[in-house]
């Protein structure tokens, strides 16, 4: 996997992960979630436009960074995700913790 897109846009940091979050991806992109928070970002969107697949490392990382922000009262959005990313975190309920918003 090649390196996420992070961009500040004003108070927000949008990171943009290169492709599916599956199990071979998690790691390198939690280590930059975790580095993101620790460096004091606290509103953070989750750009999906580029991301196909989530699997359940991928779910337990976007609940790891929920989670993480929410004791630093911190915000997650997750925006761009495809149609059938979107039902899966409809059908876990994700979106009654944080935004959630389609193509």
């Amino acid at each position: 996997m090649t390196e996420p897109i992070i961009t500040q846009e004003q108070e927000k940091t949008v990171i943009q992960p290169a492709g599916d979050l599956v199990a071979a991806n998690v790691p390198e992109l939690r280590s930059v979630l975790r580095n993101t928070v620790s460096a004091g970002a606290r509103d953070v969107v989750l750009d999906l436009r580029n991301t196909a697949m989530v699997d359940s490392s991928g779910l337990g990382l976007v609940i790891g960074i929920y989670n993480s922000l929410e004791k630093v009262a911190g915000r997650l959005a997750v925006i761009h995700a495809s149609r059938d990313v979107l039902q899966l975190f409809q059908t876990m309920r994700m979106h009654q913790r944080f935004a959630i918003s389609g193509d």
